[in-house]
């Protein structure tokens, strides 16, 4: 039984290892990003819009950096309100009006609560090219994102 035990343990004390060690190799980023939450696709229902407004309100109260990194659509593009949010320059946001793909209803509501989480010049440049309009996806790459409407870029 002994034996048993031994090896019973190996695999986890192998396992702490190797993910001690997996974990070193891995950079520190103390950021929130849309990458490492997995909410680049949008808000398949009024559940997930309310987990990305929950996700604003926490990085909005703790001040932390969070990064718009990687595909961002739909109700993701409301984390550019985030106050400390950062943009990199590969990353592609898209941008369509709100409401449900699955019934075609367009949602004025919801629209209009992603359109108040723009800044003014980024606002303005989607609804004057009726990117809100409709449910076809309107790309902005993270490059145009910063140097077009003044979001901050990530460093």
């Amino acid at each position: 039984m002994n034996r048993l035990h031994r090896w019973a343990r190996a695999p986890g004390l192998a396992g702490f290892i190797l993910a001690v060690c997996g974990l070193a190799g891995q950079p520190a980023y103390a950021d929130g990003s849309v990458s490492s939450l997995r909410m680049g696709y949008g808000a398949p229902n009024a559940y997930a819009f309310a987990r990305f407004q929950n996700v604003i309100q926490q990085y909005n109260a703790s001040g932390e950096r969070f990064r718009i990194d990687s595909h961002c659509q739909s109700a993701c593009t409301m984390f550019l309100s985030i106050r400390n949010v950062c943009v990199t320059p590969g990353a592609t946001l898209l941008f369509h009006a709100g409401g449900s793909m699955q019934t075609g209803i367009v949602s004025p509501a919801y629209t209009q609560q992603m359109l108040s989480t723009y800044n003014d010049a980024l606002r303005k440049y989607v609804t004057d090219n009726h990117f809100m309009d409709t449910f076809a996806f309107h790309a902005i790459s993270g490059r145009d994102i910063v140097s077009r409407f003044g979001y901050p870029a990530c460093r």
